[in-house]
C-alpha cells in the first residue's frame, strides 16, 4: 500500500522545512561566531594600544615628573638610571638641608 498524496506533500514539506532550518540556523551561527571572533580581535589590539601608550608614557615623562613620586633610581649600573633626574633630586635635597 502507498501513502497517500497528501501525507507525500506533508512528508515533503516537513523534510523541506527542517532543510531550510538547518541552513538558516547554520548561517546565523557562523555569523555569530565571525562577529565574536572579530569583537575579541577589537579588544586585544584595543589592549595592545593602551599598553603601547602606557609604556610610551613612562617612557618619555620629564626629570620633575619622575622625581616627583620619589621613585629615582639611584645604581648608576641599572639600565633605568636617569641622570638628570638623580641630579635634580640631588640639589632638591641640597637646598632643603640649607
Amino acid at each position: 500500500m502507498s501513502a497517500s498524496n497528501g501525507v507525500n506533500v506533508l512528508r515533503y514539506s516537513a523534510l523541506f522545512i527542517g532543510v531550510f532550518y538547518g541552513f538558516f540556523h547554520q548561517s546565523t551561527l557562523t555569523t555569530q561566531s565571525r562577529v565574536a571572533k572579530m569583537d575579541r580581535e577589537y579588544e586585544r589590539k584595543e589592549n595592545l594600544i593602551a599598553r603601547a601608550k602606557a609604556a610610551w608614557s613612562q617612557k618619555s615623562l620629564s626629570p620633575e615628573k619622575k622625581t616627583a613620586g620619589g621613585d629615582i633610581i639611584t645604581d648608576p649600573n641599572d639600565s633605568r638610571f636617569d641622570l638628570e633626574a638623580y641630579l635634580t633630586v640631588a640639589m632638591a635635597d641640597e637646598a632643603k638641608k640649607d
